[in-house]
């Protein structure tokens, strides 16, 4: 299994940027190539249904919606994945100050890659949405 973590520094309250990433049905609005997003529920639980800029559905099981934490967890099955957790982190820095780290697991390990390339252009839409300048990744 592969990980793959990117990190940003978003000069904005950590509750502004959690306010984004923990309406779940928003991810269209800052993860590059998802078009559209719906809520469903299922027997396995609640799961995020993104679909992608090329028609490609996929459908994201939501492990972990904490607003305490500020955590959001989602894990995609089947189709090209044997396993894939994704998760996401807002951490309080200070009063306008904080640190989102999106990090992802996956097997096979190419898919790591695949999302993990993406999930740098989304932290840095997600710093443009909410109107902050970013401290830079690390």
């Amino acid at each position: 299994m592969a990980t793959i973590r990117r990190e940003l520094r978003i000069d904005r309250p950590a509750s502004d940027v959690w306010a984004v990433v923990g309406d779940v049905g928003s991810i269209h609005r800052w993860f590059p190539g998802i078009v559209a997003c719906e809520l469903l529920d299922t027997d396995a639980g609640p799961v995020r249904r993104v679909e992608l800029a090329t028609g490609l559905q996929l459908d994201e099981l939501i492990v972990t919606n904490d607003p305490i934490a500020r955590r959001f967890q989602y894990s995609i099955s089947g189709g090209v994945f044997r396993h894939h957790l994704g998760t996401v982190d807002v951490i309080d820095l200070g009063e306008d100050d904080c640190l989102v780290v999106y990090g992802t697991d996956a097997t096979p390990d190419v898919m790591a890659l695949v999302i993990g390339g993406a999930t740098g252009q989304a932290l840095s839409n997600l710093a443009d949405l909410v109107g902050a300048p970013t401290g830079g990744s690390t």
